[in-house]
Parts: structure tokens; C-alpha cells; sequence
């Protein structure tokens, strides 16, 4: 059964699961995936909250895609062979250090991969993991499909990049959420063209 709970910003981190160039040249809605992923740095790095980001055998497969690598100053960025980043002893690391964070905010690729193993690998350490399903995608349909559905059967919440917004934000009026609507209204007019 999933949490009867907003996304609370004290117990929440963005994790970026291997969004990289060449792996996402084959992936369906690649565009909207990066567009999502940048949205939601914008809004962690103006929120004050951490973020991750994992690579998938950089050294073969190359960082991440332009859009994405020209945000991620200050972000950790661990390279892994692992399929899920749970298993990976330098994010673990880093995941340890932040004994807070509960709850795992999950975008990239696979769906059914590398981003379903990550979420395995927080609910098998007693965390949430939220799983943007406008920031996660997969070469196939069915792949993502099958892909979020498994992960919400297994305790994963299944979110939009807005519904998460609004959830960190909690209520208008704050200076935080007057910052924000500039990038509202940003990505309304990127959708919408």
C-alpha cells in the first residue's frame, strides 16, 4: 500500500538515473524526459534540496545529455556498472550521509532497467520511491509501461513532475512558491508549443 503522505521536502532527494547521450538517442519521449529532469533540478537546486545523479558505464557510454550536464554543477555524478544504483557502494555513500531523506525522487532510463532496480533498491532499504512518470522513459512502450506498473505494485508512487511541485511547495502565497512560477509558466509555454 503506498504512503498516505505529501512529498515532504526535509526527507526528499532528486535522484538521476544514467541520462545520458547515447543512451537516450534510442529512447521514446527522450525530449520530454530531458525537459521534465531539467524542470525538476531547476526546482530542487531553488528549493535547497539534494540531489543525486548516477551514470551507467560512463567511460563506454558518455555523460549526460547537454541540456541536463550544463545543471548538474554541484550535483554528485557516480559512475556505476550496477544496474541499480542501490547497489552501488559510492552512492551508497552518499545516500548514508543523508539519513533523512526517506523518500526518493526517481527520473531517466530505463523505466524498466536501471530506474525500476533503484526503486527496488530503496523500498528494500524501507524508503519511498516517487517515480516521475514524465521524467522516466524506456526504448519501448511496453518496456515503460510494464516498467511503472511493477514499480507501483511493489510500494513505488507513481507521480507527475507538477503533482510533485505542488506537493513540495505545500501552498501559494510563499516567497518560494512566487520564485517558482516563473519556471511554471516557462515549461506551460515549452508544453504547449
Amino acid at each position: 500500500m503506498q504512503p498516505l503522505q505529501f512529498l515532504k521536502p526535509d526527507s526528499c532527494c532528486l535522484h538521476l538515473v544514467d541520462l545520458q547521450t547515447s543512451l537516450m538517442r534510442k529512447i521514446e519521449g527522450a525530449d520530454r524526459v530531458a525537459a521534465t529532469t531539467a524542470y525538476l533540478i531547476k526546482i530542487f537546486k531553488a528549493l535547497g534540496l539534494p540531489i543525486i545523479a548516477n551514470t551507467q558505464y560512463k567511460k563506454g557510454l558518455g555523460g549526460y545529455v547537454p541540456e541536463l550536464e550544463s545543471l548538474l554543477d554541484g550535483v554528485p555524478c557516480i559512475d556505476k556498472v550496477e544496474f541499480s544504483g542501490f547497489d552501488n557502494p559510492e552512492t551508497i555513500r552518499l545516500i548514508e550521509a543523508m539519513p533523512q531523506v526517506k523518500n526518493w525522487v526517481l527520473v531517466g532510463i530505463e523505466a524498466h532497467v536501471c530506474v525500476y532496480q533503484t526503486a527496488l533498491g530503496a523500498l528494500r532499504r524501507g524508503m519511498t520511491p516517487w517515480i516521475i512518470v514524465d521524467g522516466v522513459g524506456s526504448r519501448h512502450s511496453d518496456d515503460l509501461r510494464v516498467g511503472l506498473r511493477r514499480m507501483e505494485m511493489m510500494g513505488a508512487v507513481l507521480i507527475t513532475s507538477e503533482m510533485a511541485l505542488y506537493e513540495l511547495l505545500g501552498r501559494a502565497g510563499t516567497p518560494q512558491f512566487k520564485s517558482l512560477m516563473p519556471l511554471v509558466i516557462e515549461r506551460d509555454n515549452q508544453l504547449a508549443s
